[in-house]
């Protein structure tokens, strides 16, 4: 082969071996997806079916809003809007206990599906599906509806509320601490077990102590979520301060409004606050 046919060749080899950081089945599958989702988006905005004369009269609208806010209605907080009425400060601790209790009920009610969930404690598939199908029901509906749902039960007020919070706390909560237990370590476990420690003891002296910081951090931002929800589910008559928004709202009284809407905000940073200090105190 003579001199020239070498570089020839050699060139043809690298051709042949171009590096492609997709193979054609990954480019056709990466358009297929960008297409569908293209797609979506655009059947989304046709089935929404948006106003092009609302949309552009929106500033002016959110602008006289938020004049007729002000200047907000401080009394309104411990004043009642007419006879027998609730004040702010009132709904407000009711949304506090519908958020206190609903964590308290939903965690009793997650901590046996977590462990009965968990592969490594129940050995019995059928026991460890039946328990994440708990999980996953409780956690796949979302609060309001539980609220709806409750609402239609026990009629409005505070008790749907509480209800629909734990309800829907089983799923979360369960699903995390799960999670948690099937990834401790198994050093103690066969310990205890070369020891002789019964199941109950393998539980309460190898897997708690390992899944009780996560559990507490799962308790608490669970009650975070919790005080943040439980501040609207009065707007379908789950009780709380939603409900005094909802009829200050119908009454077009906004001064009332903001002031509500001011006193959630600060509810919801006090929460976090307190979450935040109590991790650092606790973990």
């Amino acid at each position: 082969m003579s001199d020239a046919a070498v570089p020839a060749a050699a060139g043809a080899a690298g051709a042949a071996r171009e590096w492609r950081r997709f193979t054609p089945a990954e480019r056709l599958a990466r358009f297929a997806t960008y297409f569908l989702c293209v797609a979506a988006i655009v059947a989304s905005l046709r089935t929404v079916d948006v106003i092009p004369e609302f949309l552009a009269d929106a500033p002016a609208q959110v602008q006289d809003l938020f004049v007729r806010m002000w200047p907000v209605d401080w009394a309104f907080y411990v004043t009642p809007r007419n006879t027998g009425a609730q004040t702010v400060h009132a709904a407000l601790l009711d949304t506090l206990a519908i958020a206190l209790l609903g964590t308290v009920f939903g965690l009793v009610l997650a901590v046996p599906f977590g462990f009965l969930a968990a592969r490594n404690i129940v050995r019995l598939s059928w026991v460890n599906w039946l328990a994440r199908l708990v999980l996953v029901a409780t956690r796949s509906t979302s609060t309001l509806l539980w609220a709806l749902f409750f609402v239609a039960v026990f009629g409005p007020g505070a008790l749907a509320g509480t209800c629909a919070i734990a309800f829907r706390s089983i799923g979360f909560v369960g699903k995390l601490l799960s999670e948690a237990i099937e990834e401790s370590h198994r050093g103690t476990i066969e310990a205890l077990t070369a020891a002789g420690a019964s199941w109950t003891s393998r539980v309460l002296y190898g897997y708690w102590p390992q899944v009780k910081p996560a559990f507490v951090a799962i308790a608490m931002f669970r009650w975070d979520i919790n005080v943040r929800e439980s501040s609207v589910l009065g707007l379908v008559g789950a009780g709380g301060i939603g409900m005094a928004m909802n009829a200050a709202i119908d009454t077009f009284e906004w001064q009332r409004v903001a002031l509500i809407l001011l006193v959630i905000f600060a509810v919801v940073v006090a929460s976090e606050l307190l979450v935040t200090w109590l991790r650092k105190r606790l973990l």
